[in-house]
């Protein structure tokens, strides 16, 4: 990645960390008119559209004498933590090459195609032979190349939130360590850019203003207790307690704040924000400003093992350049397997079937190396899954304290089923749709729901007979079952939830379940370390996060990166 673009995507992360709380999934700025002159003679701004992941996204192309000088972007409506990471990759690319026909962005390909499509359509606007753009659009393929291995400290396999903070604790304990941080994508960050909760965290400023005692007060035995059974190890436990403990204050060190605590162990940024896009836009910052050599756009191949050690990795990337990273400590932090349905089918047999929630990047490189060097695998059928994500979005949906499942034909359904199960009931109906519904007072009960009604996402109605014509659904009988639901609420008494509100406003959108976490993966133990299958250690190697087994979800990983990266800085100095 050159100094242009590091330096871009740098402002881009201080932004995200002061991101005002009215903070959206869309980009706005003015428009201007088109095509408007610029200062120097010959070189003309030209306002031109492509279509993304979200509808219209314009761009503002300087073209000076037949040359791409300046890509800007305008007003859009994609995934802000995508686009403010993708945009200057792309916009870096098509002005080098002086052409849209580029690779797009990995994990960013709807972005991408829209960026490259409004550069083709500003050359036609100038005049110039403007290439058609496809989804497929690509730069020429390079060949095949073979580079002199490097060599450094500690490498790291994997940029999402367990690779950075493994980055991150490795400088912070070894600030000489030389730490190369490669990532198979061409942005950083995985899954946890994208989520709205930062749960398992105790201690906490935020727990501490609400006045959440359990947490605050005797919190690390408590939450050692919360934890007992869930499978882990009791030394895991003791090291992941005592980490979450002191995890609020290392992100705050960070710059970090979670401002909001609505209840438990949960966490916002603040009451109107996610918590994944300040967290991952503060990590990365910070493991940049450590002087962590990252290499996105690199995918780790292979493990090099010497006479049963972990001496390195062997990397592919972008420009089809291949070499060895030899390391004294190897972590690797690439995920799971949710986006990989020859997995799923192997390990999992059955969740094949349902979409994920998970990034594209979730494929699972490593769980056959794993295996063919004799590492403990663990719980590798064990699966998470969202009940509900937007259909097509995906994004991840739900928590209203009131929402029902209703069908096509305005029938309400089981809203009690989980996993599979909970699959097989909606793929049954008559054509496989399902919708979530919620009222007024479900709206205002959490904030997801209100993020994505003012996105756009969800069908909205005064009535519940116009909630079903802006569905397509029967509303006529949608109507007459939340009729006949609240009469069953009614005579319930207080043993019922409660009755869908009176009157309107009504808000509904089409759902699924997904695939969200893949649970199984290799064993580590409290140090991070990866270990055989006899449970021996594995010498030079680590692992965290979902590529590992693991109970927990987004701050394990985080808090399991960071010891990762402690124990491998330490190991250094043995």
């Amino acid at each position: 990645m050159n100094k242009l673009v590091k330096a871009s995507l740098a402002g881009l992360m201080c932004l995200s960390l002061v991101a005002c709380s009215s903070s959206s999934s869309s980009t706005e700025t003015p428009e201007t008119t088109t095509p408007s002159t610029a200062s120097s003679e010959g070189s003309t701004v030209y306002e031109a559209v492509g279509q993304g992941y979200g509808g219209e996204l314009k761009v503002n192309v300087t073209i000076d004498n037949g040359t791409i000088t300046n890509i800007e972007l305008g007003e859009n409506h994609e995934t802000n933590v995508v686009i403010d990471r993708a945009f200057p990759v792309i916009a870096e690319r098509i002005i080098e090459a002086n052409s849209p026909v580029v690779d797009s962005v990995t994990a960013a390909t709807f972005s991408s195609y829209a960026v490259k499509a409004a550069v083709a359509d500003a050359m036609s606007q100038a005049g110039l032979e403007a290439p058609e753009i496809t989804m497929t659009t690509a730069g020429e393929e390079k060949p095949a190349t073979e580079l002199d291995p490097v060599t450094c400290d500690i490498a790291i396999v994997g940029g999402g939130p367990s690779g950075l903070a493994a980055a991150i604790g490795a400088k912070q304990t070894n600030p000489d360590a030389n730490v190369i941080l490669v990532e198979k994508l061409d942005i950083l960050s995985g899954n946890g850019k994208f989520d709205m909760n930062f749960f398992d965290l105790i201690n906490s400023e935020a727990q501490k203003a609400a006045g959440n005692e359990k947490y605050t007060v005797n919190q690390v035995e408590n939450f050692k207790a919360d934890k007992a059974e869930s499978g882990e190890s009791p030394e895991r436990i003791e090291v992941w307690a005592n980490e979450a403990n002191e995890l609020d204050a290392w992100l705050r060190e960070m710059g970090v704040e979670l401002n909001y605590n609505y209840g438990g162990t949960n966490h916002l940024a603040e009451e109107d924000q996610y918590s994944g896009e300040v967290i991952q836009a503060g990590l990365e910052k910070t493991a940049y400003d450590l002087g962590v050599d990252i290499r996105t756009g690199t995918k780790g191949t292979d493990l090099v093992m010497t006479d049963g050690t972990c001496t390195g990795v062997t990397v592919t990337n972008n420009d089809n350049e291949s070499y060895t990273i030899n390391a004294d400590a190897v972590i690797v932090a690439t995920g799971g397997f949710c986006a990989n349905k020859e997995l799923l089918a192997e390990y999992a047999p059955g969740y094949e079937v349902m979409n994920t929630s998970n990034q594209m990047g979730a494929t699972g490189d490593f769980v056959k190396i794993f295996e063919e060097n004799g590492f403990k695998m663990e719980n590798m059928g064990k699966m998470s899954v969202f009940a509900n994500i937007i259909v097509p979005r995906r994004d991840l949906t739900g928590g209203a304290d009131l929402a029902l499942l209703v069908n096509s034909k305005g029938e309400i359904l089981d809203n009690s089923a989980s996993g599979l199960e909970r699959y097989e009931q909606m793929v049954a109906q008559e054509d496989g749709a399902t919708y979530y519904l919620t009222d007024s007072t479900g709206y205002d009960s959490f904030y997801r729901i209100r993020k994505h009604v003012g996105l756009g996402y969800y069908s909205e109605g005064a009535t519940l007979e116009e909630l079903g014509e802006a569905l397509g659904i029967d509303g006529a009988t949608l109507a007459e079952s939340i009729a006949a639901y609240n009469e069953e609420q009614a005579a319930l008494g207080e043993e019922g939830t409660r009755a869908i509100d009176a009157e309107g406003p009504y808000y509904a959108v089409r759902v699924e379940p997904a695939n969200h976490m893949t649970k199984g993966g290799v064993a580590a133990n409290e140090k991070a370390q990866v270990l055989y299958e006899d449970g021996s250690v594995v010498p030079g190697l680590y692992a965290a996060g979902e590529v590992t087994s693991q109970t927990g979800g987004y701050a394990q990983s985080v808090v399991f990166g960071k010891v990762a990266g402690e124990n491998a800085a330490a190991s250094l100095a043995e």
